[in-house]
């Protein structure tokens, strides 16, 4: 039996609105013989399976079969890039003195890229976890202080280099940890948990829902980097043709929900983020899902959505704007794909009215 910590942030379990990757994995750990301890933050619309008070900011206790140690360092994707790495650091700071106890394994799971901080800590082996390339991806999407940037570099570079094995979600991913120095790298792409989404869930509609409406449905984070306008475009388009087949439900949080919840037409529902098992039950009662993010090159290879994979295991054709290794896994995942080029969003509104079953990328 070896004794493993995991470090990830943001975790959660089912009964959160969130990835339980982390969740899966230490879960299969522990069944595995192995004696895991995972610390965490407290990420918004994430359930940690911990109650009680806190004491000395911490409050510890069984999860599953794994033991959880959860810091009060609130996050939420709505803060502001000082009150972010602030959260990010403190994490850190808390961490560290539990990394440099005696563990015969640390997991360490990006995002965000601080958890390397008290990894590279630890005496022990380490598995460092590359869900989001650091600082790759920030920079893609504008972040411009390069003492900041510089800082993620050198953290990364070291995660890598440190690193016994660097798990990577994605081909992409993977070649950016190799130009960085890891020694072994391993591709384990996204999951999903089949005893929550699969032909034995109950179908779920919002009460607003016509039974004679279609519901293309995306779930996930509403952040700049989702570019949901494109989807609050068709619908508006949608709307203005009188078209009453079809209804967009967004069900999710972020800091740009309540901006597109302000401009969204009557076709569209938005819903909070919800437990998994109520997610299994939207997507039940869906006839199509969404994949959604915005038009930012990195994104074709550096990212995995992991409501991706919700959507597939719930069995719905997707209706997707993301290129690279998302479109080449929509591809392989079924034999009846039609791949189209980006179109006018009046263009995209008329394939959402024709659109009823298939599996679609644009």
């Amino acid at each position: 039996m070896s004794r493993i910590l995991y470090l990830h942030q943001h975790f959660s379990t089912p009964e959160g609105g969130t990835a339980t990757r982390a969740f899966a994995q230490a879960r299969a750990l522990a069944a595995a013989g192995h004696a895991v301890t995972l610390a965490t933050g407290q990420y918004a619309g994430a359930a940690t399976g911990l109650e009680g008070p806190f004491r000395r900011g911490m409050r510890q206790g069984r999860v599953a079969n794994f033991q959880v140690v959860e810091y009060a360092i609130p996050y939420h994707g709505g803060m502001g890039l000082p009150a972010r790495a602030l959260a990010f650091a403190r994490f850190a700071v808390r961490a560290t003195p539990l990394a440099r106890q005696g563990w015969d394994l640390v997991v360490a799971s990006s995002t965000p890229l601080s958890v390397a901080i008290p990894a590279l800590a630890a005496r022990a082996p380490l598995l460092f976890e590359m869900r989001d390339p650091w600082p790759e991806l920030p920079a893609a999407l504008g972040l411009r202080s390069r003492p900041m940037l510089a800082a993620m570099d050198a953290l990364a570079d070291a995660a890598c280099r440190r690193a016994a094995v660097t798990v990577a979600l994605s081909d992409g991913m993977a070649e950016i940890a190799r130009r960085r120095g890891a020694r072994e790298v391993e591709v384990i792409g996204q999951g999903c948990d089949l005893d929550l989404f699969g032909p034995q869930v109950a179908p779920w509609r919002p009460a607003e829902a016509a039974s004679g409406e279609v519901l293309f449905t995306y779930a996930g984070a509403h952040g700049v980097a989702n570019g949901l306008d494109a989807l609050l475009d068709a619908a508006a388009s949608l709307h203005a043709r009188s078209e009453r087949r079809v209804r967009l439900v967004l069900a999710g949080e972020g800091p740009e929900r309540a901006r597109l919840l302000a401009r969204a037409t009557p076709n569209v529902t938005m819903l909070p983020a919800m437990p998994k098992r109520n997610l299994a039950a939207l997507l039940a009662g869906s006839q199509a899902g969404l994949l959604c993010l915005a038009p930012v090159p990195a994104f074709a290879e550096w990212t995995a959505p992991n409501k991706l994979m919700d959507l597939l295991a719930a069995g719905l054709p997707v209706l997707s704007c993301v290129p690279g290794a998302a479109a080449r896994l929509l591809a392989r995942a079924t034999p009846n794909v039609t791949m189209l080029p980006a179109m006018p969003k009046r263009n995209l509104a008329a394939l959402l009215a024709g659109s009823q079953a298939g599996l679609l990328c644009l």
